[in-house]
């Protein structure tokens, strides 16, 4: 049976964001996408954060839920009940609070079948928004880009010309972003790491530990060293 997070429900005095940092207010690069969104999910955070967190997209959402009900709702990246709490506790836990939370596409894509879903941003919807996250990672200039889950990994990657081969090998695998200036730091989507932490071999406070190391390792006082050696 796969491994879960023993605490599912999120922690109550977690703090909501409460400021977003616009780009382009009122983007339409993507119709379909500007047609149907409540919200742009602009990046939310410290523009001095060592970590900028990269999600796929902001969720569908919940109008009539509290405020953490989604970006397409409150215009902010990661502020789904779910995996908003989620993934801003698991960066709170590991000493990493003041992380930046954007998303490699900022509005909502839903899905034709139910709207109240999502479905994957296409190739040219990842495209179209590359250059807003570019925006973002040149004003934030982080040490660490802690990509959610294949396609942010992905759309990282692309904005270096490479491509992902297998993404679960590449999970708590730094890799060097040299055009970016930044490391790569891939780690499993909050809504689906109860299923694939098990299976990667840890247990969920293992899991934990091992962003924490990595974070550390990254952004510690050899982090300059260890990007020479890996030139």
């Amino acid at each position: 049976m796969p491994a879960s997070d023993p605490d599912p429900d999120p922690d109550p005095e977690l703090e909501f964001p409460t400021s977003r940092h616009a780009i382009e207010p009122d983007c339409e690069r993507c119709p379909a996408l500007a047609e149907r969104r409540e919200c742009i999910s602009w990046g939310t955070g410290s523009l001095e954060a060592a970590v900028v967190v990269v999600g796929e997209a902001p969720g569908a959402g919940n109008p009539d839920a509290d405020r953490w009900r989604g970006g397409n709702w409150t215009g902010k990246a990661y502020t789904s009940r779910h995996s908003g709490r989620r993934i801003r506790r698991l960066l709170a836990a590991v000493g990493f609070e003041d992380a930046y939370y954007t998303n490699a596409v900022k509005c909502f894509p839903p899905d034709e079948s139910d709207p109240t879903t999502n479905r994957e941003p296409t190739d040219a919807e990842r495209t179209n928004c590359r250059t807003h996250l570019l925006a973002e990672l040149e004003t934030v200039d982080p040490t660490v880009v802690l990509a959610t889950g294949k396609h942010a990994t992905e759309t990282v990657l692309e904005a270096e010309g490479r491509t992902l081969e297998g993404f679960l090998e590449t999970v708590l695998e730094p890799i060097r972003c040299e055009s970016l200036g930044v490391w790569l730091l891939p780690i499993l989507h909050p809504s689906y790491q109860d299923v694939w932490i098990g299976r990667l071999g840890y247990d969920p406070d293992e899991y934990r530990e091992a962003v924490r190391a990595e974070l550390e390792g990254l952004c510690g006082p050899d982090e300059g060293e260890r990007s020479s050696l890996s030139e």
